[in-house]
């Protein structure tokens, strides 16, 4: 990747129409949010927007979708005991979970909807992700710091997500212990948050 070519996949426009709305909240909570912000060096009107966004993007389907937080140590070890067989395996067992989680988040199941699936389900677990096009080559970096064998299963899955809707075009990758590069050509003109 020759980053003087590399530009960031634009997100949709934060631009958006918006509508002042008061709540009435426990002081105790109003205080939290604002102690929040000021860690994050953000006003709180940010955090309780940021908080907003998380719950409409994710966190309301949870539940429904039967996910449960996992700490991430435990993922840690499970990841340091997976063999192959068992990467394949969990591959095996989660490609129609996604499918369903798609459908039921987006209302509808293609390469666009799916990607953007995973990229809120990065953003609500607390995982780097960013999305790069260099010319036709759209470059997916996922940085999990969960070990070689989540580099490896990181890396089979979006290989298996690719190969499904597109089967004739092949995707490259890079791993470390961390982070995974999925490079494949989509076109210059592909974004997920289009469809």
């Amino acid at each position: 990747m020759d980053s003087k070519t590399i530009k960031s996949q634009q997100h949709p426009p934060k631009k958006e129409k918006t509508r002042s709305v008061t709540y009435r909240l426990p002081v105790k909570l109003v205080e939290e949010i604002e102690a929040e912000a000021n860690n994050h060096n953000i006003s709180h009107n940010v955090m309780a927007r940021q908080i907003l966004e998380k719950y409409v993007q994710w966190d309301r389907y949870t539940e429904k979708i039967g996910i449960i937080p996992v700490p991430k140590k435990i993922l840690d070890i499970f990841g340091a005991e997976m063999s192959s067989e068992d990467i394949n395996e969990i591959i095996n067992v989660i490609k129609p979970v996604i499918k369903d989680t798609v459908l039921f988040i987006k209302g509808g199941y293609d390469l666009k909807r799916c990607i953007e699936t995973l990229e809120d389900y990065m953003r609500a677990s607390g995982m780097k992700s960013d999305h790069r096009i260099e010319g036709n080559i759209h470059h997916f970096v996922i940085q999990h710091e969960l070990g070689s064998n989540w580099s490896i299963f990181t890396e089979q899955l979006l290989q298996e997500i690719f190969h499904e809707f597109l089967p004739d075009t092949k995707m490259k990758s890079q791993t470390t212990e961390s982070t995974v590069v999925a490079s494949i050509a989509l076109g210059n003109d592909f974004s997920e948050h289009d469809y």
